[in-house]
């Protein structure tokens, strides 16, 4: 198994700026990522994320995000199933602020002070889904849960990341005419090479099984994949080398 990078968990923040809400949004995960959880969350951009940009998405099929949103539109939620799969945990936060029995906020560049607390309660709430999201394992393949298990404490305080350069390297390849996205195939292929692996056809499988832990591979489609990964192999060992 190849060596990717430490589990962290997405936060994908809505930062509507019409309503209040989307202010609490944007301020509240910026507390989580700066000064909270910042070794464990990198930000997803929405824009981006929705624009097509590889390394926000592949972050979020690869690992489990929390969706905050604004209102019950629920934009950041309904994006990321869309386009990376179901988000592992959702908040929204003019639900909280009503469950909480808290003032509505107010104000939209500068919250009032009931907008101040809701960033406060959104932010502890975040910080604390983030803490249950590392204690579980997630299914890198499947985008969901699998089984309890136990992870390293956080490491030292470090600065807020992004997704788009979370080390989580990806190639574009056509299969039966299709572009699909291979997550960790340069990885794979680097380290293929390092231990000399020669193509051949039980070459081929062993990079296919290999490929199968982290990314989703059709039913029936096992050798079209095996037979587009291996040529890409043959492409990269020859020279073709890249950097994602």
């Amino acid at each position: 198994m190849v060596d990717l990078p430490k589990k962290k968990v997405g936060i994908v923040a809505c930062s509507g700026e019409e309503l209040a809400e989307g202010t609490v949004t944007r301020l509240a995960a910026l507390e989580v990522l700066e000064k909270l959880r910042p070794a464990d969350t990198v930000t997803i951009c929405l824009p981006l994320f929705l624009a097509g940009g590889e390394g926000d998405r592949a972050f979020a099929k690869f690992y489990p995000t929390i969706a905050v949103d604004g209102c019950e539109l629920k934009c950041a939620a309904k994006a990321t199933e869309e386009f990376s799969g179901k988000p592992a945990a959702s908040i929204v936060v003019s639900e909280i602020v009503k469950e909480a029995n808290m003032k509505q906020p107010s104000g939209l560049r500068k919250l009032d002070q009931a907008g101040l607390e809701a960033v406060n309660a959104i932010a502890k709430r975040m910080a604390s889904l983030v803490d249950e999201l590392l204690e579980k394992r997630w299914s890198r393949s499947e985008a969901e849960f699998i089984e309890m298990e136990e992870f390293p404490e956080p490491q030292a305080e470090i600065e807020a990341s992004c997704a788009c350069g979370s080390g989580i390297p990806i190639q574009n390849v056509r299969i039966e005419g299709r572009e699909v996205t291979l997550i960790g195939l340069p990885l794979i292929f680097r380290q293929f090479r390092e231990e000399n692996k020669q193509p051949s056809d039980m070459l081929k499988h062993e990079l296919l099984e290999i490929v199968k832990i982290y990314n989703p591979v059709p039913a029936g489609a096992d050798e079209p994949y095996a037979e587009t990964i291996l040529r890409e192999y043959v492409q990269f060992i020859n020279g073709k080398d890249f950097e994602r």
